[in-house]
């Protein structure tokens, strides 16, 4: 049974559709690309698969249960959980400590919050910036942090949202070397990015959308040689 089946979904704000009749399915513990041009509808999705916009039209199916009218905080508590593209940290608390409030989502401990919050800044490897102020952390290492935050929910699907965005190739490669790493813990992810190098290493499979629409979806070497991507990316005459 798929962990998660996108069915018809659609997004309106008036009479702007951002999303348009989206349907997929993933399999348990696969990495699913979610690729195209800037306006293409992706975070939108995003939004419609974790509760922050409810869906206009379709449904959204979750580990076997609709999603649809369930709150983020609900959602999260289900298994489903997401990055931003912006990262806001709590800057005047500690690294730990940011990663705790997610743990709360699973605990009233505090000292069971504390070990669960450890143990994921060991696995983005943050663990010499444990009691480091949040605020002052390089772009690289909050990138790091949120993804920490977000694991430490204990999600079954961890939706990552151009997690890679204004690094250098360097951290860029420290975190498809993460993403690889949580997939090897058995948790599925969509990764939401621009980089088509970094998103044909880490992909199982690859759905392209365009003007909110699904154009295509398949294994990234099917998708990326598709003249209907390769056009929706470069133009065409």
């Amino acid at each position: 049974m798929a962990i998660l089946e996108i069915k018809h979904v659609s997004k309106f704000f008036g009479g702007l559709a951002a999303n348009s009749d989206v349907s997929f399915e993933m399999a348990q513990g696969m990495i699913m690309g979610l690729i195209g041009p800037n306006g293409a509808g992706k975070t939108t999705l995003f939004n419609c698969i974790t509760g922050y916009y409810p869906p206009s039209r379709g449904e959204v199916v979750f580990d076997g249960r609709t999603m649809n009218g369930l709150q983020p905080d609900a959602v999260c508590k289900l298994g489903m959980a997401r990055t931003w593209q912006k990262v806001r940290p709590l800057a005047k608390m500690s690294v730990v400590d940011n990663v705790m409030v997610g743990a709360l989502c699973r605990t009233n401990s505090l000292k069971k919050a504390r070990e669960m919050a450890m143990e994921q800044v060991r696995v983005v490897r943050l663990e010499h910036r444990a009691d480091f102020r949040a605020g002052g952390l390089p772009i690289g290492e909050r990138k790091k942090l949120e993804v920490a935050r977000v694991l430490a929910t204990q999600p079954k699907l961890l939706l990552l949202d151009e997690v890679m965005g204004g690094l250098n190739p360097a951290e860029s490669e420290e975190i498809i070397q993460l993403i690889l790493d949580i997939k090897r813990l058995g948790i599925t992810q969509m990764v939401i990015e621009h980089d088509m190098k970094a998103i044909m290493r880490i992909s199982d499979r690859i759905v392209v959308l365009n003007s909110g629409e699904k154009l295509a979806e398949g294994l990234p070497g099917e998708v990326v040689s598709n003249p209907e991507v390769v056009a929706a990316y470069l133009g065409s005459e």
